[in-house]
């Protein structure tokens, strides 16, 4: 793995600096106890080129939240490379999540494969490359999920970093069972991204 994909440390946001992040989107945490927070460009100035926010690194933070914990991982929330396309057919460009509020995640299995946070309940809004970039709003799998060693993994959805991935999805049932109750699996847990790298 190159040495410039994953930062030295962990992410560092206290309670109070997410809530004040937080605050525009106006989630009622009484409905919605646990949430994921992904922070695009978070390490935009020290990892990369200088002020950009870059693809197929860990330069992003995600955060688990809920009244009794805030944990942080290296993260992604970009497309692993850049693809050029046009329309929404099979010639679509890669897809980025807009930032915003989004209530479509539950937990299921990626891929079929393994445990993750999947959009299951509803459509989420994309911008995609192409000449020039162009929105689009469906139901894509974006999904939370475990990333790779050598690659992002990231078709255009948030990715961790897979050392700290069994970390976030433990800790993601357990808050899971504690706050939402024994339906947990069937139960939205909003995801919100919040772009750093645009200010």
């Amino acid at each position: 793995m190159p040495a410039t994909m994953l930062p030295a440390a962990k992410p560092r946001m206290s309670s109070a600096e997410l809530d004040a992040q937080l605050a525009p989107f106006h989630i009622d945490r009484t409905k919605y106890p646990m949430l994921v927070v992904g922070v695009r460009g978070y390490y935009r100035d020290t990892m990369g080129a200088p002020g950009v926010n870059d693809r197929g690194i860990y330069d992003d933070a995600i955060f688990l939240y809920t009244p009794s914990v805030l944990a942080a991982y290296n993260g992604n929330t970009d497309p692993s490379r850049v693809k050029k396309g046009r329309g929404t057919g099979a010639a679509k460009g890669m897809a980025s999540l807009n930032p915003g509020a989004y209530f479509v995640h539950r937990f299921d299995l990626h891929n079929g494969k393994y445990l993750a946070l999947c959009q299951r309940a509803g459509d989420v809004t994309v911008t995609r490359d192409g000449d020039p970039p162009y929105a689009d709003t469906g139901a894509f799998g974006i999904n939370i999920h475990k990333g790779g060693y050598t690659g992002t993994s990231s078709l255009g959805c948030q990715t961790i970093h897979p050392d700290q991935w069994d970390s976030f999805i433990t800790l993601a049932q357990d808050q899971a069972k504690r706050y939402l109750g024994p339906n947990w699996k069937k139960t939205i847990v909003p995801y919100v991204l919040i772009d750093r790298g645009a200010s």
